[in-house]
């Protein structure tokens, strides 16, 4: 398993490896390509080390329902293809960062899901084919104005906003994602708890899926869909989704 990350270190932008003892290797150029180089020296992570994002996408494609477990709680029935819509790139935010509330949204949900970062460029792939360009996985909070969206109809407005697409802090490549343990954790009660085994669809489907209609590109994210315990978010609040033991992120609503 390998840790993926972008940091601010000083002014400066550095891609790097992140050890299990919070010291860091530099990446030069970028972990999206193939032939990177890699320091020998370690780096201490530290407070004035900030975790940016880690991908910088030119789209996020989410999915609307994908967990058997959420289905159940909502009496839905099992989509028979993948429910897609799309956040645009200027909602990201990282670790640690604000979640603005919208003063006109009456109320606001979290998501927590488990989100994938594109390694290279993806058009009409096979579904045997769709590992070969995953680089990995990292945390997403898919924010949502719930009221707006039940008002809408469609998606857009109400998941689009600025600072609606929390994503980080690192990507965890080499991972498997058929059985990992997903949480969100709001003021420090868990309020969602599922597992991947849960999907409906996928990722391997879902990517292939999501190449026969639009390009992907590398750096791009494909968010999997939230599992049950969707539920609303107030000013003062603190939401951190968790994978695993591994990942965490968290993020402040202002």
């Amino acid at each position: 398993m390998i840790k993926y990350a972008r940091l601010l270190c000083g002014r400066k932008e550095v891609y790097a490896i992140i050890n299990d003892d919070k010291t860091f290797k530099k990446i030069s150029p970028s972990y999206f390509v193939d032939n990177y180089y890699v320091s020998k020296r370690n780096y201490k992570l530290n407070n004035n080390i900030k975790f940016l994002t880690p991908t910088k996408p030119t789209k996020i494609i989410c999915l609307g329902l994908n967990y058997k477990d959420h289905a159940k709680e909502l009496k839905m029935k099992i989509p028979k293809e993948p429910i897609i819509f799309i956040k645009p790139s200027s909602s990201i935010i990282a670790h640690k960062e604000n979640i603005i509330y919208p003063n006109f949204v009456k109320q606001l949900d979290y998501e927590g899901e488990v989100a994938v970062v594109i390694k290279k460029q993806a058009k009409n792939i096979s579904i045997k084919e769709a590992k070969n360009y995953i680089l990995g996985y990292t945390c997403f909070n898919d924010v949502t104005a719930r009221d707006l969206q039940k008002k809408d109809i469609q998606w857009t407005r109400a998941k689009s906003f600025d600072t609606f697409a929390p994503i980080g802090p690192y990507i965890l490549a080499g991972i498997d994602i058929e059985n990992l343990t997903i949480k969100t954790i709001l003021n420090g009660k868990i309020v969602q708890n599922s597992n991947t085994k849960n999907m409906i669809f996928s990722v391997d489907y879902v990517l292939s899926f999501i190449s026969k209609i639009m390009t992907l590109y590398p750096q791009d994210v494909i968010s999997l869909g939230t599992p049950p315990g969707v539920g609303p978010m107030k000013k003062g609040d603190t939401i951190t989704v968790k994978i695993e033991n591994i990942l965490e992120l968290t993020n402040f609503v202002k």
